[in-house]
């Protein structure tokens, strides 16, 4: 794959999870968005910050397992990640700890509802 191709690639990710941000924050389950502006930038600053934390995770030596173990720990890493981007991104209200993890678990059914459905219909 081309370096055009991936970084059309990423845009495209970024938009849908910008999407799903923005249904999360609508929805009122643990953050608030302005926009889809400031839902999309979120999108990006999760992507670095989860990308970073992950990235200093391995330099340490700690490896997330699967199972119900990896579950609880990915979740709790994806709340501390929103927590961490609400202080970034303009826009974007995390309502607490409780209110991160309620968000991470809708963002991840969402998007795992989303990749259903384009797998289903032959786009990913």
């Amino acid at each position: 794959m081309n370096i055009l191709g991936i970084f059309v690639g990423i845009l495209i990710g970024a938009l849908v999870t910008g999407l799903i941000i923005w249904i999360v924050g609508k929805l009122g389950l643990g953050l608030e968005v302005s926009g889809f502006g400031p839902a999309y930038i979120a999108a990006i600053v999760i992507a670095v910050v989860s990308g970073i934390i992950l990235w200093l995770l391995g330099l340490l030596g700690i490896q997330i397992g699967g199972g119900w173990l990896g579950a609880i720990v990915n979740l709790v890493i994806a709340a501390i990640v929103l927590l961490i981007s609400g202080r970034i991104v303009s826009g974007l209200r995390v309502k607490g700890f409780g209110g991160a993890l309620i968000a991470a678990i809708a963002i991840g059914v969402f998007g795992w509802l989303i990749s259903l459905l384009l797998h289903a219909i032959g786009i990913a």
